[in-house]
């Protein structure tokens, strides 16, 4: 069996502007100036915890615990508010449903988000039963700890020859490499892709049709079907 892991944020949705505007939420909740929008992006991935204490700076009091929990309500109302979507990057549907058709292929996720927020955005594009493991911040030291990778792989049964993590941050490719697991990178979500590159990713993906022949050259063709069908 070979297992594909995926981040969440960044990768499989676009949730810049949610995360973005519960950044505003909270920051102005505790009377403090909001960091730049490149700074807010450049931490997604982290726990929530580690989120503000990059962001804090090593300033002395700078209240992260505080924050962490005005974050999650902040992010929490304005999901329910309908203010803001995490809408699917373009071809992370079909990429999803290819790879579910593989009977080889096992789905997983390792995110930051809670349990709660992950299974959220699995459910709502009907993917929840697609996901063989999900392991967040909840579960596990922050990225790029390897923890949250080695689960994924103990639940699932998988190796770590046998297994790909797909991300958009450095985060993401260190804790595969930390796992021992293959990393593969995506242009589109938070990080550049030359942060990417130097942090050790193996291929950079432009779009999601490039998954599915990146995961076969590093595999070798679907046992299911000669050669290397066109499925993204």
């Amino acid at each position: 069996m070979k297992l594909v892991i995926f981040d969440c944020d960044g990768t499989l949705v676009d949730s810049q502007h949610m995360i973005c505007a519960a950044m505003h939420h909270t920051f102005a909740g505790h009377s403090l100036p909001v960091p730049p929008r490149e700074a807010l992006l450049s931490v997604v991935g982290l726990s929530l915890r580690e989120c503000f204490e990059v962001l804090g700076e090593g300033q002395a009091g700078f209240p992260v615990l505080s924050l962490a929990e005005g974050y999650k309500a902040a992010f929490g109302d304005l999901r329910l508010s309908g203010e803001h979507e995490e809408p699917l990057y373009p071809g992370a549907a079909l990429a999803i449903e290819a790879l579910s058709a593989r009977p080889e292929v096992l789905l997983g996720m390792a995110t930051g988000k809670s349990q709660k927020g992950a299974r959220g955005v699995l459910e709502r594009n009907g993917w929840l039963d697609r996901f063989v493991t999900i392991q967040t911040a909840e579960d596990a030291p922050s990225k790029p700890h390897p923890e949250m990778v080695l689960a994924a792989m103990r639940e699932a049964g998988v190796g770590p020859a046998d297994t790909v993590m797909v991300g958009d941050t450095r985060y993401d490719i260190e804790m595969a490499l930390a796992a021992g697991t293959a990393p593969l990178g995506v242009s589109w979500g938070y990080h550049p892709a030359g942060v990417l590159r130097d942090a050790g990713a193996l291929a950079v993906l432009e779009d999601f049709s490039g998954l599915v022949p990146e995961l076969e050259r590093l595999w070798g063709p679907s046992p299911k079907t000669p050669g290397r069908p066109a499925v993204v």
